[in-house]
């Protein structure tokens, strides 16, 4: 409301936060206890990378979830992710067409393009299954 976005115009940019904030943000929303499925986030460059043997599951930093036009993207390449709320990645389909299992996109950066991810299955879940 403050930014006189229209539903259908509303995006967000993401931003991964070095330490735990201590207070709410201005706008948005802090967003922690997202997984990575398929790759995992460094810190120190900053991109989603490769997974490392035999680990399934890496959690993402504290994400700073912030509201913005759809239209305004960021020049760096980015993987957008699919974020699910269960690593089963199925449910019924609703009238969007999307699985009722599917939350929304979130942008990865990556210095790799889409399909490499793609075709790894690299997802973001909101919960894990133990």
């Amino acid at each position: 409301r403050e930014q006189t976005i229209s539903i259908d115009q509303l995006g967000f940019s993401f931003a991964f936060l070095q330490d735990e904030p201590i207070s709410a943000p201005a706008e948005g929303v802090y967003v922690h206890g997202l997984f990575l499925e398929g790759c995992r986030y460094c810190v120190s460059s900053k991109e989603i990378e490769e997974s490392r043997p035999k680990i399934l599951f890496t959690p993402l930093p504290i994400m700073w979830f912030r509201p913005e036009e759809s239209i305004s993207r960021s020049k760096r390449e980015v993987y957008r992710c699919p974020l699910y709320k269960t690593s089963d990645r199925r449910g019924t389909l609703s009238t969007t067409g999307h699985s009722t299992n599917f939350v929304m996109f979130v942008n990865l950066p990556s210095s790799r393009p889409e399909d490499h991810w793609v075709k790894r299955g690299v997802a973001a879940l909101c919960q894990l299954d133990d």
